[in-house]
C-alpha cells in the first residue's frame, strides 16, 4: 500500500472511530432545581415573569405538565438523589420538624441515609465528574454532606434556606446562622455573595476545571431562589414595579387564559381556590396592605427573573464549549409555591421582629426578611388548590422541562405522569449504567422505585402505576387518572376523597361516594405503599404549615 493510500485509510479509520465514539458517548446531565417556584410562574407555563432562558429550554425540549415532587423540599431532594420514596431515603419528615413518634425510626433520620445509593455515587463510579452547588438540605454534618455521597466537588447551603446575601442569616430563629460547606468542610459565604450569582459562578468553575479529564459530568445546580426571604440585588429591585397593582384575581385570570392558549390546560378548567372568602381578597385590603402585597410579588418576580438570567449564563457556557448538544438538562421546582408564614417556624416570631427591617422601603434588601404570603402563593400554583406542605396538586405538581438530545419532538407538551423518583433511573439508562440492586459498595440498599422517563422523550405513554405521598400526616395516592387524598381540616375533611384528574385536574369534585369501588382499589394500593415504605402515622404538633393567615384573618 502506498503512502497516500495508507494515509487515506488511517484517516477513514479515525473518522469511523470518531463517529462510533460520538454515538456511544455518555451524555452530560444537568439538573437545574428551583426552590418553591410555583406551577404557573414562568412564561412557558403561563406566567408573566420574564424567563427567556428557561423558556428556550422548553422550546427546544418538552414541557411536562404532570411532573410530581413531594410537598416540601428535603423529601423531594431525597427522592431525586435516590430514586426511592422519601420514607426509605431518610426524609419521611423534614429533619427540623421530626415528631416524637418518628424519632430514631428507620426512614426518619432527617438526612439522606445509607440505605440508598445516591445518583451521584453511581454516576461517579460509572465514569462521571459529579458536582453540586446551592441548597443541600439532606444532612448537616461533613459525614452527610455531598462530599460523602458521591460528589467530587460541592459548595452547599446545609439548611433549607437562608439570606441570599453574605450576612449568613438563616431562616429559623432556633438555628439562626446559615452553614455552608465546600467539599464537606464548613466555610463562610464570601464577601459580595448573592446566592444565584455565586452558585452559578461556582458551578461553571467546576465544570470548566473538570473538562481536562475528558469525563462527562453530572451537575446539580440547586438554587435557593425564589425561597424566602425575598432578596434581589439593588439593580433588580424595581424591575416589576407596578406590575401587580391589579391584585391576586386579575393576575390569576391572566395566567389561566395563557395556559389554555398554550395547551397546558383544557379550555373548561377554572382555578380551585379553597381559601376564597376566608382570607382577605384584594378589594378588602387597606391601601397600605395593597402596597406591601404588590411589593412582595414584585420582589418574588424579580428573584425568578434573576435566576433565569443566571441560567442563561450556564446555557451560553455549554454552547460555547460545545457541550450543549450532548447535555440532558432537566429544570423543575422542588415543590409547590410556599404560602406558609415563616413567622410560624420555631422561634421566629420574636427573632424576626428583633433582627430585620421589613419596612416598605427596605423590602427585598439586605437585612429584610419577607415572604409573599398565601394569596400570591395560590396565584403561583394556579389552577391547583393550596400550595407547599399539602398533598393537593398545588403542593406536589410542579413545572418541569427536559431539553435533551434524546427528545424526539422538540417544543412539545406532554401530559404523561412522571415523578421526581424517575430522574435517577432515567439518567442511569441513558448513561448505560446498571441500577444498584440489593447491595452497593458493600452495604444493603433499597431498590429504585422510580421508572425511566424515556417514553416521554420519545413521545410515548408512561406505564400506569400507583404513586403515594405522605407528609405531616397528609396523604395521597395517584394511579392513572385517579387520585385519593386525606388531609387534616381546614385543608381537607380528614376523610379519604377521590378525584378523577383527567376530568377534574383541580380536585374540585369529590367522587368517593359515587365510585366506592375505585376508592377501595386505591385504598388497597395505599396500604401497600405504607407497608412497603414504613410510613408511620401519629399526632403532629406543628404550627408551620398548619395555620394559614393573612393580616387579621385565618383559614379555619
Amino acid at each position: 500500500m502506498n503512502i497516500r493510500r495508507l494515509s487515506w485509510a488511517l484517516c477513514l479509520s479515525a473518522l469511523v472511530g470518531t463517529a462510533v465514539q460520538a454515538e456511544d458517548k455518555q451524555p452530560n446531565f444537568l439538573i437545574i432545581l428551583a426552590d418553591d417556584l410555583g406551577y404557573s410562574d414562568i412564561t412557558s407555563f403561563g406566567g408573566e415573569i420574564n424567563t427567556p432562558n428557561i423558556d428556550s429550554l422548553a422550546s427546544e425540549g418538552v414541557r411536562l405538565t404532570n411532573f410530581h415532587a413531594a410537598p416540601t423540599c428535603s423529601p423531594t431532594r431525597s427522592m431525586l438523589m435516590s430514586g426511592t420514596d422519601s420514607h426509605m431515603a431518610g426524609l419521611g419528615n423534614m429533619g427540623e420538624l421530626i415528631q416524637p413518634f418518628q424519632r430514631n425510626q428507620p426512614g426518619y433520620e432527617g438526612y439522606l441515609n445509607e440505605r440508598v445509593a445516591s445518583v451521584a455515587e453511581v454516576l461517579r463510579d460509572g465514569g462521571y465528574n459529579t458536582y453540586t452547588v446551592g441548597k443541600w438540605h439532606l444532612g448537616r454534618t461533613e459525614e452527610t454532606s455531598p462530599a460523602a455521597r458521591g460528589f467530587d466537588r460541592s459548595y452547599i447551603l446545609v439548611q433549607g434556606g437562608a439570606s441570599h446575601f453574605d450576612d449568613q442569616f438563616a431562616i429559623i430563629g432556633n438555628d439562626p446562622k446559615a452553614i455552608y460547606r465546600e467539599n464537606g468542610k464548613q466555610v463562610s459565604a464570601p464577601e459580595g455573595f448573592f446566592s444565584s450569582q455565586f452558585y452559578t459562578d461556582t458551578m461553571l468553575e467546576y465544570i470548566e476545571q473538570g473538562r481536562s479529564n475528558g469525563k462527562p459530568f453530572f451537575a446539580l445546580l440547586s438554587y435557593t431562589a425564589p425561597h424566602w426571604p425575598l432578596h434581589v440585588p439593588d439593580e433588580w429591585l424595581d424591575k416589576y414595579e407596578g406590575r401587580y397593582a391589579a391584585g391576586y384575581e386579575a393576575i390569576r385570570q391572566e395566567r389561566l387564559a395563557r395556559m389554555k392558549e398554550m395547551g397546558l390546560l383544557p379550555a373548561n378548567v377554572e382555578a380551585n381556590v379553597p381559601m376564597d372568602g376566608a382570607l382577605p381578597s384584594w378589594d378588602q385590603l387597606t391601601d397600605e396592605q395593597k402596597r406591601r402585597e404588590a411589593r412582595s410579588m414584585e420582589l418574588y418576580a424579580s428573584m425568578v427573573d434573576n435566576m433565569d438570567h443566571h441560567i442563561g449564563r450556564v446555557i451560553d457556557y455549554l454552547k460555547k464549549t460545545g457541550e450543549y448538544d450532548n447535555t440532558f438538562i432537566l429544570f423543575f421546582s422542588d415543590n409547590g409555591a410556599d404560602g406558609n408564614n415563616p413567622e410560624d417556624l420555631p422561634g421566629n416570631d420574636v427573632w424576626m421582629k428583633e433582627n430585620f427591617d421589613n419596612s416598605l422601603e427596605n423590602m427585598g434588601r439586605r437585612g429584610s426578611y419577607i415572604a409573599y404570603g398565601p394569596q400570591w402563593a395560590q396565584v403561583s400554583t394556579a389552577p391547583f388548590p393550596f400550595f407547599k406542605g399539602l398533598t393537593s396538586q398545588g403542593g406536589i405538581q410542579v413545572p418541569a422541562i427536559i431539553r435533551a438530545p434524546q427528545v424526539s419532538q422538540p417544543g412539545t407538551i406532554t401530559h404523561e405522569v412522571a415523578h421526581v423518583m424517575d430522574v435517577m433511573p432515567t439518567f442511569l439508562e441513558l448513561a448505560g449504567i446498571e441500577q444498584p440492586s440489593g447491595t452497593y459498595n458493600g452495604r444493603e440498599v433499597a431498590s429504585i422505585e422510580g421508572i425511566s422517563m424515556r417514553p416521554i422523550l420519545e413521545g410515548k405513554a408512561m406505564p400506569e402505576r400507583a404513586i403515594g405521598w405522605e407528609l405531616f400526616g397528609r396523604k395521597a395516592l395517584r394511579k392513572g387518572d385517579w387520585k385519593i387524598t386525606n388531609m387534616n381540616p381546614p385543608y381537607g375533611t380528614a376523610q379519604w376523597q377521590l378525584y378523577n384528574l383527567a376530568e377534574d385536574p383541580t380536585e374540585s369534585r369529590d367522587l368517593a361516594a359515587r365510585h366506592p369501588e375505585k376508592l377501595a382499589e386505591l385504598l388497597k394500593d395505599w396500604e401497600a405503599y405504607v407497608a412497603r415504605n414504613n410510613v408511620l402515622m401519629g399526632e403532629f404538633d406543628l404550627r408551620y404549615g398548619f395555620d394559614t393567615c393573612l393580616y387579621d384573618r385565618c383559614f379555619k
